[in-house]
């Protein structure tokens, strides 16, 4: 499984990354790079809740796989302009916009994919991998595969969370893990572009686990109606 993200800068550079997955795990499969650069070392900046140890992880495994995204947008600014496109198996996403958007959703499935214990959490949304997305799509997506997730674990008869305490939880805990790997970035001399595409995916896991918690789900409600009222729909989709 393949997803390639291709950004074309306005002074004619461009930069091009094609990620590999496990099509089975979703996991990412690293490619042979340049020896990992000192920031990445595992107890640079290490989250106060990672599990692991420096004995079997020498390095973070998001900051090892995310560094030639950090190395190639080191020299740019956040807001500089480029043409962005994401190519997956099935479709084409394109879009003008900020480079710290399409570095944000890049670092994005590069952080959920590379064997970090709190953010395999969200590795099955990578299954519909939406750049660009908006807040209100990202939880949408995450409510979504996180009640998904408790039908399974029922069908295995484990316990289900029906109120989404734990989708807050793992939120709560990314939202260390970006807060800490901003932090990281910070002990390295770049411009800003990458540290600010990561300080906006926090406020998604911020606002995400705002808006769950205060369970202000009220904006889409309506869409269920047939679901909440036992009203049935006619084929052509009429009350």
């Amino acid at each position: 499984m393949k997803i390639v993200y291709h950004f074309q800068h306005k002074g004619g550079q461009e930069s091009r990354f094609e990620l590999s997955l496990d099509p089975q795990t979703l996991g990412l499969v690293p490619v042979a790079d340049e020896p990992p650069p000192e920031w990445t070392r595992l107890g640079n900046r290490q989250c106060p809740h990672c599990p692991l140890g420096e004995d079997r992880y020498p390095q973070c495994p998001i900051a090892r796989n995310v560094a030639g995204v950090i190395r190639e947008f080191a020299p740019n600014i956040s807001f500089e302009e480029a043409e962005i496109s994401i190519s997956t198996e099935a479709r084409e996403y394109r879009r003008r916009a900020p480079l710290q958007s399409g570095i944000s959703s890049l670092i994005g499935i590069v952080m959920v994919t590379s064997g970090c214990p709190h953010m395999d959490k969200l590795r099955p949304m990578v299954y519909t991998h939406l750049p660009f997305a908006s807040t209100e799509e990202t939880t949408y997506r995450a409510i979504s595969m996180y009640l998904l997730a408790q039908y399974l674990r029922r069908q295995r008869g484990l316990e289900p969370d029906w109120g989404l305490a734990g989708l807050v939880r793992i939120y709560e805990a990314i939202s260390i893990v970006n807060k800490h790997f901003v932090d990281r970035l910070k002990t390295i001399k770049m411009q800003d572009a990458s540290l600010n595409a990561v300080v906006k995916l926090d406020c998604f896991a911020i606002m995400a686990s705002t808006i769950i918690e205060a369970q202000s789900l009220a904006g889409v409600e309506s869409l269920f109606r047939p679901y909440l009222d036992g009203s049935e729909m006619d084929p052509a989709g009429r009350p």
